[in-house]
């Protein structure tokens, strides 16, 4: 529930929604191609723009982990944050990317059970990933050790510390969309108003 203000607004409401012009150039630029492919700009980025410094670098993190490890572990840690942080903006939006992707509706089903061990839609790294991410969410990465350990033995110790980047980058997101209120921009892709 929204916390109510002396205007009768909400606090989200207080934080002005900017436009794509209103932008800071730096937030444009980094953003623009994401605008064109999605065709809308997200409330998060609307909201988001009013830190411009912050959110450009965390925009460039954003990228840069894309090229850090592979799609699939990419998608599975932020659909494993996502539904574990109740960040349904983040969620319905990855699940769309991994259906583009090609990972199809059961795989992302796999994913969102949150059920890593016996889970033979997952490949043994995508467990691995899932079943750190959700101890570290736990545990708030607080004797971690054995099971960093074991992902370091699944996906290499360059990976694994991109996954503990990629915990922090979609932790970060859910804190903002959870604390604004802010709601998904595009269904589940398992709602009856999915287009995919």
């Amino acid at each position: 529930m929204a916390c109510a203000t002396s205007a009768g607004g909400t606090m989200a409401d207080r934080i002005q929604r900017l436009s794509f012009e209103e932008l800071a150039p730096k937030a444009q630029a980094v953003l623009d191609a994401r605008v064109k492919r999605l065709g809308y700009l997200g409330e998060f980025f609307r909201c988001a723009g009013h830190q411009p410094t912050v959110l450009v670098p965390f925009m460039e993190m954003t990228e840069a982990l894309k090229k850090a490890l592979p799609d699939r572990l990419t998608e599975t840690g932020a659909l494993t944050i996502a539904s574990l942080m109740s960040n349904d903006y983040e969620r319905h939006q990855h699940e769309r990317l991994s259906v583009r992707l090609g990972f199809g509706h059961d795989w992302v089903a796999a994913i969102e059970r949150l059920e890593p061990d016996g889970n033979d839609a997952l490949s043994p790294d995508e467990r691995a990933v899932q079943r750190f991410v959700m101890i570290a969410i736990e545990r708030k990465a607080i004797g971690v050790g054995a099971e960093l350990d074991a992902l370091i033995d699944a996906i290499g110790s360059d990976q694994a510390i991109a996954i503990l980047f990629l915990i922090g980058r979609y932790i970060t997101h859910a804190l903002i969309v959870n604390a604004l209120e802010l709601a998904p921009p595009v269904p589940s892709i398992f709602s009856k108003e999915s287009d995919l």
